[in-house]
């Protein structure tokens, strides 16, 4: 039997590209200042007594851009399933040259971010559920546990791609807040960039965790509905 969905789904799946541009657009807005290397054109102010916290930084948004990159692949359900081998090589990719080690750097530099406690305490936690989702979804692989692999990973491409929900609710906070400035901030520009920063840092990653979630939850629910039985049909007075 021949399968049509492979012949045919790559194109129905609208927002395949979309998703790629908008991404390819991300990484080539955020990426070159770092390839630099020159502290002063880092968007991220280096903490003090902190001196490896820019060269991690580096290596967390060179690992980063790989694994947003290789996610697009990953959830191409076209190319999981007419080419599983390069599935399986992009996978392998976005977990050892991706995931795993911009997780780890991501905890690292998150944890001494110079934009307040809640930043920070929102950085540190993503990082972790970004290492512990990607490492459970190839646990699952390995076992051959398909289905739970795929729920898995969606929940780590998620957390890789909030990256960019983060800079939307950020530009979104930074033009409506400021006028707030000498009311609810008291004019200290430093509590309204925490503000600012601590709350696109959890709003980025919490929402969409959400949301897929809840995604997700409802699959399994519509598979667990039974299938309601044909009438019957009386033939025959």
């Amino acid at each position: 039997m021949v399968d049509t969905q492979v012949k045919t789904s790559w194109w129905r799946r609208h927002w395949v590209g979309p998703l790629a541009v908008l991404v390819l657009a991300f990484v080539a807005f955020s990426l070159p200042r770092y390839l630099t290397l020159d502290p002063a054109q880092s968007r991220v102010p280096e903490p003090v007594g902190h001196g490896w916290h820019y060269p991690f930084l580096v290596g967390h948004v060179v690992f980063g851009s790989v694994a947003i990159l290789t996610c697009v692949l990953q959830i191409w359900p076209w190319l999981r399933r007419a080419h599983p081998a390069w599935h399986l090589r992009a996978g392998r990719v976005y977990v050892f040259g991706g995931v795993l080690p911009g997780g780890v750097l991501a905890v690292a530099v998150g944890a001494v971010s110079p934009f307040g406690p809640v930043n920070q305490v929102g950085n540190v936690l993503m990082g972790l559920l970004w290492l512990g989702t990607t490492v459970a979804g190839y646990r699952m692989a390995r076992q051959k546990r398909y289905a739970d692999h795929r729920r898995w990973m969606v929940r780590s491409t998620a957390l890789t791609l909030s990256i960019i929900t983060n800079r939307f609710w950020a530009v979104g906070l930074g033009l409506t807040l400021p006028a707030q400035l000498d009311t609810t901030f008291g004019g200290s520009e430093v509590a309204l960039v925490q503000a600012i920063a601590g709350t696109s840092a959890w709003m980025g990653w919490v929402l969409p965790f959400l949301a897929v979630e809840w995604w997700l939850d409802r699959g399994r629910a519509r598979r667990r509905q039974p299938v309601a039985a044909p009438d019957r049909v009386r033939v025959g007075a």
